[in-house]
């Protein structure tokens, strides 16, 4: 049976039963081996997430790439798959361990990760699942996940690759460590925010005269334990007569020299600064050109460490009970009130100053000396600078690149170890007998590093531990209990998916992958870091372009949080407005370098745009002969060009010179120029304008051929069709079945392969059909028409009454307007035309002007002029009133002062269009005035 649509779009109908069928028929597949390749990985999802709105643009504008490019003959792969998330995750699991009263020490490591991996199995999948609700056309069968057995291989492979080429080591160094995840973080894992605190003065009485001293001002006093030295600026002229001599720390009674160093900022606090080189990364530096003592005085959760002062040369340690396992922040408070006690705090000012913490968390982080793992990472940025600078990989837009090379630029040794459980455990083992550790049967001295056995470093059996130490011939072995960083095999990802360190067909055909789209908050975190890595491991560029795009806000531009309850769940929306709306409205907004401000109500505004097309393509169907829709593809190979009319050649140029710019946008990135395009036009031209048109071919009202006019209209929404399917794939798929239905059979996923709207030519604009002619007249002709229409509505006369419509117009528009005059009629409700070439213009009577025709519209045919003044007077009055306010309160500098930049530009906005809309209404005042001057009821 012939497919029919339904009256009404229902997208909870359609939406549910296509992509299964998508999916079965194998069409997320790469399926050309022979045409051009087209490749991308998705950013991996973090498997503790949910969609959010961040996720659901990403992957709405790459499904857009990948479906454009499918149609465009590419050979096209788009490997999904999950990131393991390593703290993200083992919080979840602990926090579900706490609630049942246990924690994972108690539980073990092997037993934790067992849980974690159970986890993975009922949770870690929850947001794949949820973009196949978005409609993303990735290739299933390749699925990845960062910890799974292939990628588990990769990570290893790199570890050793890096190792051999001299690009890994192990030292101890002050890193930033999260007391709460108790484990190391990279540099760019730590979130600086302003925050207000306060600056304290501390006197440190002076070694050999304690009656004077040097006051230092410091926003951690705690940390004041593990001072090592008091540094001044060599050229202050204010302590030159200290340098050299020793202060008395206060409350632990260490002697500490005066140093001079010209990091000493001479305008901050007094000028002399407290260095503890074992938690302040400055007063690291300085340490080490003075050769400082390290003393670290916290635990690994920021306690105070009592065994940190056990070598202390000094009498009882009275104090130090007092201190011994405290939080960092309770020390601080204790510290305090000791120097308050012995009136050693001079005095307390508020300072704000940033504070660094954790990105997963949120703790405040630490800086604290452990031995940790880092990859050399100069030699592996330079050529990654390179390939960008060179052109062989595009940033877009532009000016990300200078971010990216800033960061590049100033880059220092990558962080890779963490002290967690669930990860890549570092492949390295060590010799129990003499420290050397063996990686790849290769043994190296630990060195320095001070590797101390654990509690969770017990010798674990592997199957690639080392039989037998090299260096020593021990045999018993115990393994690194660290973990790599997560972004550590995210940046082996374009490659690892593709089946390296083997050298698959995947690597060969669709290395380097086409582009990556991303968000720019992870430009440091992972593109930098895959591009260093797919220059080291695989001598290529893993991408050639990198799309960055900006954040999704709120309609005021705030960022969406649920603290601020300004957040919109995607599921929520895709719920309610369909998913194709939904995917329409996130590609019209995307503009290069913008931040996309979202509203409910743009979403609700382009769910009618798919009602829109719906009952366009009703009204086509239900208009289209069976004979017409049996001839399949090629409808208006059989019709003369002699035989359209100007309306059919300039919906034809119009679709020519659409098809042009939509791929010229799409090409080049720009998703909302795309999206704008195919809604201009298909609601403005083909719905607007031409299906009216058409009603007066099909009614034979001009008197040519219907079937031509049929021809016409199912060409023009079968291309439609086609352009909007990669913003549309749903209700596109949906209406294209019924298109193709030939009263025959229904095409099934079973019955044919190619029966998708998504494996269809994409369109390419057909040159024979841009006239620009047509596009000219019908252009002048739809101005005239909008003009009467304009006319009427500032008259405020009812749609339904027809008027006489006088123009005065000369040349070959006269002759032209008479013509289309069955258009006027129909589309304007003119009762009657009449054309002046000369003599007087009508009196009484509404004016327009088109270009140099002139439109009159006889007061006859007008409502009563005086309710009409009556009626906008009061109107101008109602909004005036409304301006009134909010000008009021654009007034009130309380309000400028107090309120968000966003809120007060929504103001201006109000009033803005207050400000139109008043001279809108006084014009047609002006106008209805005017008329009642010359004699009008």
């Amino acid at each position: 049976m012939t497919r029919r649509i339904d009256k009404a779009y229902s997208h909870k109908k359609v939406e549910g039963s296509w992509y299964a069928r998508w999916s079965d028929a194998g069409y997320f597949r790469p399926s050309r081996p022979s045409a051009h390749p087209f490749s991308m990985v998705i950013p991996p999802p973090n498997i503790t997430g949910s969609l959010h709105m961040g996720h659901a643009l990403n992957n709405t504008l790459q499904d857009i790439l990948c479906r454009y490019k499918r149609m465009d003959g590419h050979n096209v792969l788009w490997v999904p798959g999950t990131d393991h998330a390593g703290i993200a995750t083992q919080n979840v699991v602990e926090r579900q361990l706490a609630n049942q009263g246990m924690n994972r020490v108690q539980l073990g490591r092997e037993k934790f990760v067992e849980q974690v991996w159970a986890w993975r199995g009922e949770a870690g999948s929850t947001i794949l699942n949820q973009l196949k609700a978005l409609g993303v056309s990735c290739d299933w069968s390749r699925e990845s996940f960062t910890m799974d057995e292939k990628r588990s291989t990769a990570v290893k492979e790199a570890f050793v690759r890096l190792w051999k080429d001299g690009l890994l080591y192990r030292a101890e160094r002050l890193i930033n460590w999260c007391p709460r995840c108790r484990t190391a973080l990279a540099d760019i894992e730590v979130v600086h925010e302003e925050s207000d605190g306060h600056l304290w003065y501390i006197r440190y009485p002076l070694l050999d005269e304690p009656s004077e001293g040097l006051v230092v001002a410091t926003t951690r006093p705690e940390t004041m334990l593990g001072d090592t030295a008091v540094a001044v600026h060599p050229d202050d002229k204010r302590y030159q007569h200290f340098i050299g001599r020793r202060v008395r720390l206060p409350i632990v009674g260490r002697s500490i020299p005066v140093i001079s160093d010209s990091f000493v900022d001479r305008q901050f606090g007094t000028g002399a600064l407290k260095i503890t080189p074992g938690h302040d990364f400055n007063d690291f530096e300085i340490g080490e050109r003075h050769g400082l003592a390290r003393i670290g005085i916290f635990d690994d959760e920021a306690r105070i460490d009592p065994s940190a002062f056990k070598s202390e040369d000094l009498e009882p340690q009275a104090w130090l009970s007092r201190y011994a396992l405290k939080d960092r922040f309770d020390a601080r408070r204790l510290v305090l009130e000791e120097l308050e006690e012995k009136r050693l705090l001079v005095k307390r000012e508020p300072y704000r100053h940033a504070l660094g913490r954790c990105y997963r968390c949120s703790t405040v982080i630490e800086p604290y000396s452990t031995p940790q793992w880092f990859v050399k990472i100069k030699p592996l940025a330079e050529p990654a600078i390179r390939a960008v600078k060179e052109g062989r990989i595009r940033i877009i837009p532009e000016g990300w690149a200078n971010s990216y090379f800033a960061w590049m630029e100033n880059i220092k040794d990558w962080c890779i170890s963490r002290q967690i459980w669930w990860g890549h455990q570092i492949p390295a083992w060590y010799c129990q007998s003499c420290e050397a550790v063996n990686i790849s049967n290769q043994a190296d001295p630990v060195a320095s590093a001070g590797f101390k056995l654990t509690s969770e470093a017990k010798p674990i059996v592997q199957h690639q531990r080392p039989t037998s130490c090299p260096r020593c011939g021990g045999g018993k072995f115990f393994q690194d209990p660290d973990v790599l960083d997560t972004w550590f095999s995210s940046a082996l990802w374009p490659f690892s998916t593709l089946g390296w360190p083997e050298r698959t067909e995947d690597l060969k055909t669709f290395y380097p992958t086409s582009v990556l789209v991303t968000g720019f908050d992870i430009l440091f975190f992972w593109v930098a870091r895959m591009i260093m890595m797919g220059i080291k491991l695989m001598g290529d560029i893993p991408f050639h372009d990198v799309y960055i795009h900006a954040l999704v806000r709120d309609q005021e531009g705030q960022k969406m949080s649920k603290s601020k309850g300004n957040v919109i769940d995607p599921l929520d929306v895709m719920s309610r407005y369909g998913t194709d709306a939904f995917r329409f409205t996130l590609a019209s907004m995307t503009a290069i370098g913008r931040d996309v401000k979202l509203a409910e109500e743009r979403i609700a505004g382009y769910q009618n745009f798919v009602n829109k097309l719906w009952n366009a393509a009703r009204f086509v169907l239900m208009n289209v002969d069976q004979s017409v829709r049996l001839e399949g593809k090629g409808y208006l190979e059989s019709v003369p060009d002699k035989e359209l009319n100007l309306a059919d050649r300039w919906i034809l140029s119009r679709l020519a010179s659409t098809i042009d710019q939509a791929r010229k946008a799409v090409d080049s990135y720009r998703f909302n120029d795309f999206a704008h395009t195919l809604y201009q036009f298909t609601w403005h031209e083909f719905c607007d304008w031409y299906i009216e048109m058409s009603k007066l071919s099909l009614s034979g009202t001009l008197g040519d051929n219907p079937l031509k006019t049929q021809r016409v209209l199912i060409t023009v929404l079968e291309q439609v069709l086609l352009l909007l399917h990669p913003l549309m794939p749903f209700a596109t798929e949906e209406i294209w079945q019924t298109l193709i239905s030939d009263g025959q059979k229904s095409i099934t996923a079973a019955s044919e392969k190619e029966w998708s709207i998504m494996v269809q030519p994409y369109p390419k604009a057909n040159a024979r059909w841009i006239q620009p002619e047509a596009e000219e007249r019908v252009g002048f002709l739809t101005q005239v028409i909008r003009a009467i229409r304009n006319l009427r509505t500032e008259m405020n006369c009812p749609p339904s009454r027809q008027i006489d419509v006088s123009l005065f117009v000369a040349g070959h528009d006269l002759d032209f307007l008479r013509s289309q005059e069955p258009y006027l009629r129909t589309l304007a409700r003119a009762g009657s035309v009449k054309y002046l070439t000369r003599g007087e213009r009508p009196k009484r009577a509404a004016t327009a002007v088109v270009g140099t025709t002139e439109i009159y519209l006889p007061l006859t045919d007008m409502p009563n002029l005086c309710e009409e003044e009556s009626r906008l007077t009061k109107e101008v009055s109602k909004v005036e009133l409304e301006l009134a306010r909010t000008q009021k309160k654009l007034d009130n500098q309380g309000f400028l002062t107090n309120a968000r930049e966003e809120v007060i530009e929504k103001e201006r906005k109000k009033a803005e269009e207050f400000e139109d809309k008043i001279q809108t209404l006084n014009r047609s005042l002006k106008k209805i005035q005017e008329l009642q001057v010359q004699g009008g009821p």
